[in-house]
């Protein structure tokens, strides 16, 4: 038999080349009407809620709702959430203290020195199964073991919300520091530098974005939550800049309580206090991206 040369049936210009780009093109018009689809699915009901959040909470927002404190009368109207802003602040930010360090040093050791070892393999578990803790659960566990002995205090909420930041924190670093070129490492670590100066002068510059991205996103999370700080916080209405100094309030337990109110000026106040949230955390994503760009270093 004589054996036909694949160019003369299969080459740029026969039918069959023909059908099979007309295939790939269609398959990936096809593949790109899906993504587009997702994405709007996915944008779609977001837009649709910061819209409603801005319509129902634009009304009540003011200077003094961001300054005054709350009014002791639930039932009054007009501002303000003075000290929830502040108690978001603290809270959320020593939550931060502690739990963005932290992750990102178990990240390091779970991708540079721990690998696939047996502490290594508990870290993570502990890790995912800390990811699936309702966030109630934590807020009971630091109730127990903090606040029944040191009483009520912003700083059992950021306890709380610290271990609830921590696996997002440990898993996003980690899937991020895997992404550097090995490369990089290699090429440091033949100038003569060691291992712990690599981590600190390569790694981590090339990565610093990636592991911004995933602690903003645990930041997000724990500025949100409620259920932690209903047992941690108490129900302060005055300012309280101490984390230390008794009870608190913050912007997530404010929205939760007067949302429930019958009261028209407790409603508009839980409007307003969800879209304080909003802005605060856009405003930290945006700051947090600036920063970042300074000191990011490009993967090549």
């Amino acid at each position: 038999m004589n054996a036909v040369a694949p160019d003369v049936v299969f080459g740029p210009g026969t039918p069959e080349a023909a059908r099979n780009i007309a295939r790939r093109r269609r398959a990936d018009r096809a593949f790109t009407g899906l993504v587009y689809a997702g994405v709007a699915i996915a944008v779609i009901p977001l837009v649709a809620i910061i819209y409603y959040v801005v319509r129902k909470g634009s009304g009540i927002m003011s200077v003094g709702f961001l300054t005054r404190d709350i009014p002791i009368l639930s039932r009054s109207v007009g501002p303000g959430m003075g000290p929830a802003i502040i108690g978001t602040l603290v809270i959320t930010g020593t939550a931060t203290l502690m739990a963005v360090p932290l992750g990102i040093l178990a990240a390091v050791y779970l991708n540079e020195y721990g690998k696939k070892n047996r502490l290594a393999t508990v870290i993570r578990t502990m890790s995912d199964v800390m990811t699936g803790v309702p966030s109630i659960v934590m807020g009971l566990f630091i109730y127990t073991i903090w606040v029944l002995r040191y009483g009520l205090s912003g700083f059992a909420g950021a306890l709380a919300l610290a271990c609830l930041m921590l696996p997002i924190v440990i898993r996003s670093t980690e899937e991020i520091l895997r992404l550097v070129p090995a490369g990089l490492r290699e090429a440091s670590l033949a100038l003569g530098a060691s291992r712990a100066r690599t981590i600190i002068t390569v790694v981590l510059p090339a990565a610093i974005s990636g592991i911004v991205s995933g602690s903003l996103l645990a930041v997000a999370r724990a500025a949100g939550e409620t259920a932690p700080l209903l047992f941690t916080i108490g129900a302060a209405r005055n300012r309280n800049w101490h984390v230390f100094g008794g009870a608190t309030t913050a912007l997530s337990s404010q929205i939760f309580s007067n949302a429930q109110l019958p009261f028209a000026g407790a409603q508009d106040r839980a409007w307003g206090a969800a879209l304080t949230l909003i802005v605060l955390v856009v405003v930290l994503t945006v700051l947090a991206r600036v920063v970042t760009r300074r000191f990011s270093v490009p993967l090549r």
